[in-house]
C-alpha cells in the first residue's frame, strides 16, 4: 500500500514540480520512472496511448541520470524527467510506425533532431504514442494499432492526431510528451484530455 500511494503521489506530479524535485534530489530520476512505468503497466492496457514502452532503456537513463545529478553535473529541467514520444517522430533503435501498418517492424536508424536535444538534456524515454494514421485525422482511431480512449470516459476518443500523448501525460504516464501540429493535433488532443499542449511558433 505504501508503494501504491508513492507512485499515485509520484504521478499526479506536474514536469515543472518533478522537473524541480528532481534537481533537489527531493526525489530521484529512478523512482519517478518507475512510477510512470507503473502507471503504464496499470492503465495503458485500457487506454491504448504507448504502442511501444522502452521500459529497458528508461531505466537505463534513469539510473545514468541520476548518477550524474549526485555528482552534481544537471543537465537542466528535463535530466532524469520520463517523456514519450508520438510514434511518428523518428528514434534510433525503436519502432517508429506512423500509425501505419506498412511500417509495423520500421526501426530507425537515427534520431530526429528533437529526440536528439531530448536525449542531450538527459530526458529518459519510456515509450512511443498511439496516434492517427500518419497523424492524418483528430479522432485517434486506428484500424491497425486499436484506438486510443480518453482517461475521463472510455468510450470517448482523445482526440488526434497526438492523442496517445495527450492521454499518457494527463494520466501519468510521463511528465511530457511529444507530438507532431499541422491543424490541432496537439491542441484538440490536449484540450480534449485536460492538458495544456503547445503549437511552437516556426522558425
Amino acid at each position: 500500500m505504501a508503494n501504491e500511494l508513492m507512485t499515485d503521489q509520484l504521478i499526479d506530479m506536474s514536469l515543472a514540480d518533478v522537473a524541480a524535485s528532481i534537481r533537489s534530489q527531493t526525489v530521484s530520476p529512478v523512482e519517478v520512472t518507475d512510477a510512470a512505468l507503473a502507471c503504464i503497466e496499470r492503465r495503458n492496457p485500457k487506454l491504448n496511448a504507448i504502442w511501444t514502452v522502452t521500459a529497458e532503456l528508461a531505466r537505463q537513463q534513469a539510473r545514468a541520470a541520476e548518477t550524474e545529478i549526485v555528482k552534481g553535473e544537471y543537465r537542466g529541467p528535463l535530466h532524469g524527467v520520463p517523456v514519450a514520444i508520438k510514434d511518428l517522430i523518428y528514434t534510433r533503435g525503436i519502432r517508429t510506425t506512423a500509425g501505419s501498418k506498412i511500417l509495423a517492424e520500421f526501426v530507425p536508424q537515427y534520431d530526429a533532431t528533437v529526440v536528439e536535444k531530448l536525449r542531450d538534456a538527459g530526458a529518459v524515454l519510456v515509450g512511443k504514442t498511439a496516434l492517427h494514421e500518419f497523424a492524418y485525422g483528430i479522432t485517434n482511431e486506428n484500424p491497425h494499432y486499436g484506438p486510443t480512449r480518453t482517461p475521463w470516459n472510455s468510450e470517448r476518443v482523445p482526440g488526434g492526431s497526438s492523442g496517445g500523448s495527450a492521454v499518457a501525460v494527463s494520466t501519468g504516464m510521463c511528465y511530457g510528451a511529444l507530438g507532431t501540429d499541422t491543424g490541432g493535433s496537439i491542441r484538440v488532443p490536449a484540450s480534449f484530455c485536460g492538458i495544456a499542449g503547445l503549437k511552437p511558433t516556426r522558425g
